[in-house]
C-alpha cells in the first residue's frame, strides 16, 4: 500500500507529507491512537494539533480522521507528517476491515450478522457453535456491544492482534450496527458497507424494527438500510426471518429462512427445533426457552447448517451454549431478579411478556426500568408507550435515570424524563422514579418478597445493575 492509494480509495486529501511519516514501512494494522506503534496507521473521527504531535512522536506510518480541529492541518504541514482528512470516515474504517481481513486473515470463512434485535445473541452463539467444534474464531460481539458499531478501527485492531498472538483464524463472526452515524448524523449504507467489508460467505438478518431515532425516522428507512445487506453478501447466503413482514420483503441472491410459524419450511420451530422435517432439539434442551431468543437460536442454526457444520456439532454447540450477561440473565433467586439488555420497543415488549409467562398467582412483578440518556425525545416515547402496551395493574413500575453511574454520554436531560412522566400520567399508569440507580435497586428490593419477580431493563442507565446488586445483596 502507498499513501496515494489509500487516500483515493477513501476519497480523502493528504495534508503534510505526501509519503508514509518518516519513509516507515506500514505495518498492515489499522488502530487507535492510545494503542499505536511505529508504523501503525490510526484513524480517528476527529484530532487536534496535539494529537498530531502525539502520532508524530509515536512515528506511526499515518493519521486519517474527518474532522481536523484547533491547528492539526498546520500542525501536520509544521512536522511534515502525513495527515489525510476525508469527508465520510465509515470508509476509511471499511477501507481498514477490509485490508485487514485481506492481509490477516485471507483464507477465513466470514459471517456477518445485522438487524435490529438479537444479533448480540446470535453472533455468540454462532461463535460459541463453531468453538465448542474445535475452530478457531474471532467475533466482536461482547456483553456490551462495545465493538459492533464498526465507526473506529477496533475491530481491525483486534482481529489483527488475535492472529499475531494466536494463530490462523477459521471463521470470522462479525455483529454489524444495522444503523449507525456520529454526532447525530446517519452514516447511510453503514450495514452494507461494513458487510461488504467483510465478504461474508452467510449473512444472517434477525429482524427489521425502530431504533437509533433521530438517525432514523421511521420504520421504512430502517427497511431502507438494511435492504442493502443482502446486496454486500452478494452470492453469499441469507439467513432471514420469515416471521418478520419486512424481512421476508428483503431481496436476497440466495435466502434461507426459518420460522416458528410457517412449518413448511426446512428450519422452524414447533415445541422444540426441526430440520428437514426431523426434531433435532428438544425444547427442554434449549438454553432459552423465550420466542425472542428461541428466534436467535434459529438464526445461528441455519447459519451453521450453511457453514456446512456437522449438525451433530451444531447441536452441541446450541445445548452447551451460556448465555451473554445482560440477557434475561438470572441474577438472584429469591426474589427472583432477571437482568436483560431490552432498549427499543421491541426488545421491551418481548421481554416483559415472557417474564408475566413466569409469573403465578402468588408472585408481583416490579418492572424495573432505566431511561435512555442522551438519546432524544422520539426513542424515549417509543420506549415508555411500549412499557404502556405491555403493563398491567399487578405490575409495579419503577423508573431510574441513574445519574449516579452514567457518563456525560448517557445522562437522560430533562426532556428525556419528561416524556416518559407524560406518556404514563396521560395512560394513567402509576410509577415511581429514582435519580440514582443504586437507590431504585435498594428500595425495590428491599420493596419485593422472596417469592416476588424483579425485571430490570435498559441499555446503558442500567448495565451497572449486577455489580450495584452485588452490595445491596
Amino acid at each position: 500500500m502507498n499513501i496515494q492509494d489509500l487516500a483515493i480509495s477513501i476519497g480523502g486529501k493528504i495534508f503534510g507529507n505526501d509519503l508514509f511519516f518518516k519513509n516507515q514501512n506500514f505495518t498492515g494494522v489499522f488502530t487507535l491512537l492510545n494503542d499505536s506503534n511505529k508504523g501503525d496507521i490510526v484513524i480517528r473521527h476527529w484530532i487536534n494539533a496535539k494529537g498530531v504531535e502525539i502520532a508524530a512522536s509515536k512515528n506511526i506510518a499515518c493519521l486519517i480522521t474527518q474532522n481536523p480541529k484547533d491547528g492539526a492541518i498546520k500542525k501536520a504541514v509544521e512536522l511534515n507528517f502525513p495527515l489525510i482528512v476525508t469527508d465520510k470516515i465509515e470508509l476509511a474504517n471499511a477501507y481498514a476491515l477490509n485490508w485487514t481481513v485481506n492481509k490477516f486473515s485471507p483464507d477465513s470463512t466470514n459471517v456477518v450478522i445485522t438487524g435490529t434485535n438479537g444479533k448480540s445473541t446470535t453472533s455468540h452463539l454462532i461463535y460459541h457453535i463453531l468453538n465448542n467444534a474445535g475452530f478457531h474464531v474471532f467475533t466482536n460481539t461482547d456483553s456490551e456491544s462495545e465493538f459492533n458499531t464498526l465507526i473506529d478501527p477496533m475491530v481491525s485492531k483486534l482481529i489483527s492482534d488475535e492472529v499475531n498472538l494466536n494463530g490462523k483464524l477459521d471463521y470470522l463472526v462479525i455483529e454489524v450496527s444495522e444503523v449507525q452515524g456520529w454526532l447525530g448524523n446517519l452514516m447511510k449504507n453503514h450495514a452494507s458497507l461494513m458487510s461488504g467489508a467483510i465478504k461474508p460467505s452467510v449473512g444472517v438478518i434477525t429482524n427489521i424494527a425502530m431504533d437509533h431515532i433521530g438517525l432514523v425516522n421511521s420504520i421504512e428507512d430502517v427497511f431502507n438500510e438494511i435492504s442493502e445487506v443482502p446486496k454486500a453478501i452478494g452470492d453469499g447466503v441469507t439467513i432471514l426471518n420469515y416471521d418478520d413482514e419486512l424481512v421476508r420483503k428483503l431481496s436476497a441472491e440466495n435466502p434461507f429462512y426459518w420460522s416458528m410459524q410457517d412449518k413448511s419450511l426446512d428450519l422452524y420451530y414447533d415445541d422444540g427445533i426441526y430440520y428437514d422435517s426431523k426434531l433435532i432439539i428438544e425444547k427442554a434442551d434449549l438454553p432459552f426457552d423465550s420466542n425472542h431468543f428461541i428466534q436467535n437460536i434459529l438464526s445461528a442454526i441455519g447459519a451453521c447448517i450453511n457453514l456446512d457444520l456437522d449438525l451433530d456439532k451444531i447441536i452441541g454447540g446450541v445445548k452447551s451454549y451460556k448465555a451473554l450477561n445482560r440477557r434475561f440473565s438470572k441474577l438472584n433467586e429469591k426474589p427472583l431478579i432477571i437482568d436483560d439488555f431490552a432498549h427499543n420497543p421491541d426488545g421491551i415488549k418481548n421481554t416483559i411478556r415472557e417474564t408475566i409467562k413466569l409469573l403465578n398467582d402468588n408472585q408481583k412483578l416490579f418492572v424495573v426500568c432505566s431511561i435512555r440518556g442522551s438519546r432524544g425525545i422520539e426513542i424515549n416515547k417509543l420506549n415508555v408507550e411500549a412499557l404502556v402496551e405491555v403493563l398491567n395493574n399487578d405490575i409495579e413500575l419503577i423508573l431510574s435515570s441513574s445519574n449516579d453511574v452514567v457518563d456525560d454520554l448517557n445522562y437522560v436531560s430533562d426532556e428525556e424524563r419528561e416524556v416518559f412522566f407524560e406518556v404514563l400520567n396521560k395512560n394513567n399508569v402509576e410509577y415511581t422514579h429514582f435519580d440514582n440507580l443504586y437507590d431504585c435497586l435498594y428500595e425495590t428490593y428491599n420493596s419485593a418478597y422472596s417469592e416476588d419477580i424483579i425485571l430490570l431493563i435498559g441499555a446503558q442507565g442500567m448495565d451497572p445493575a449486577e455489580s450495584l446488586l452485588k452490595k445491596i445483596l
